[in-house]
């Protein structure tokens, strides 16, 4: 039975086209490892260069906003004044109708949701210059409220995205709700 079960799974990643799948705690030596493994595929698949480096870029932005903002983590303070945090969440990397696609899932706080789908409807309206433009400003204005980076991860995925992006929320409960980010090289 769990042969099977690992096959039928197996089977709809293969159908979706999934090069790589994860699920589970993310860190940064993670992401390292990961990352290093897309790019020897994507070599291997003989990829453009410049498709690779857009599909590199979306991955590690989509990989560290799981990092900086998954609601679903595990804390340790360890006394000295550190902490060590593990954030939770799910990766795809594959291959389909002829692009490439990085999608990244993870658990935000229900209070997020409004203001990240206005940024990303937002953001999606944009045209490429505009787009430019925006991740310029947002980086002289400096480091927004509550951010963990500069601001400018969703923008930096836009202009990587040259297939653009699509996104969906799934309310969990009250507290909780599953986001889902998927962009196309």
């Amino acid at each position: 039975m769990l042969a099977q079960e690992q096959y039928a799974f197996r089977e709809v990643l293969t159908r979706k086209g999934i090069l790589f799948c994860y699920s589970g705690y993310l860190t940064e030596d993670i992401l390292t490892g990961i990352g290093e493994a897309i790019q020897k595929k994507l070599e291997m698949e003989q990829a453009s260069r410049q498709t690779s480096k857009s599909l590199f870029a979306v991955f590690v932005e989509q990989v560290q906003n799981i990092i900086r903002y998954s609601a679903e983590r595990e804390t340790q303070n360890n006394g000295d004044d550190t902490v060590n945090e593990l954030s939770f969440g799910v990766l795809s990397v594959g291959h389909h109708g002829g692009r490439y696609f990085v999608s990244c899932c993870n658990l935000v706080r229900t209070d997020d949701t409004a203001r990240l789908k206005t940024s990303l409807e937002h953001i999606q309206s944009l045209d490429r210059g505009a787009l430019i433009s925006l991740y310029k400003q947002t980086l002289k204005n400096g480091r927004p409220e509550g951010s963990k980076g500069a601001g400018v991860g969703f923008i930096d995925i836009a202009r990587h995205a040259t297939q653009g992006f699509a996104f969906d929320f799934m309310k969990i409960d009250d507290t909780h709700t599953y986001f889902c980010l998927e962009a196309y090289v």
